[in-house]
């Protein structure tokens, strides 16, 4: 479902994907060959969501934001599935494992991995080519080329993949 929420009107990108479970509503903004999955909530009622060129949104993860506090996903992002984000920014070709809670004023840099299960406490801010783990989380590794290339390889699938359920229909 897309709807309107206090005169905000979701903006989603022609070649974007949008499953009919998902929930969009408000202020959300879903670029180029972004593609949202079946049960995933982005509520922007309180805030602007924005989902980057490329990037996906997977099962049953919930997006929202705290008054005037953005929730920006960057570009070629993978977002796992029942992952929460509240308020809070991803850099480009990042990956944030299934089951992963960011909270209020996390900062994800560029090509970053967070753990499946990870708690990012607020205002934490992860630096570019970094693997955040735990609960709390906290940066256990730096990434290797070869990991940041299969973020960005995960990203492509999903805009093939979402290319094939659109033709579906």
């Amino acid at each position: 479902m897309i709807r309107s929420f206090g005169g905000k009107v979701p903006k989603v990108h022609e070649t974007a994907y949008v499953a009919e479970s998902a929930q969009i509503i408000g202020d959300v903004t879903i670029e180029k060959d972004a593609s949202i999955w079946d049960n995933a909530v982005l509520r922007g009622d309180m805030g602007p969501i924005v989902v980057g060129e490329g990037s996906n949104v997977q099962d049953v993860s919930a997006i929202h934001n705290t008054k005037d506090i953005p929730v920006i996903i960057g570009k070629n992002v993978t977002i796992g599935h029942r992952v929460v984000l509240h308020s809070c920014t991803i850099g480009d070709n990042s990956l944030i494992g299934m089951g992963a809670v960011l909270l209020d004023n996390v900062k994800i840099g560029n090509n970053c991995i967070v753990a499946a299960g990870a708690v990012i406490t607020p205002n934490t801010v992860i630096p570019d080519g970094a693997m955040a783990a735990g609960v709390p989380a906290k940066v256990i590794k730096n990434l290797t080329p070869e990991q940041i290339q299969a973020n960005i390889e995960n990203a492509k699938e999903y805009i093939k993949l979402s290319a094939m359920y659109k033709e579906e229909k």
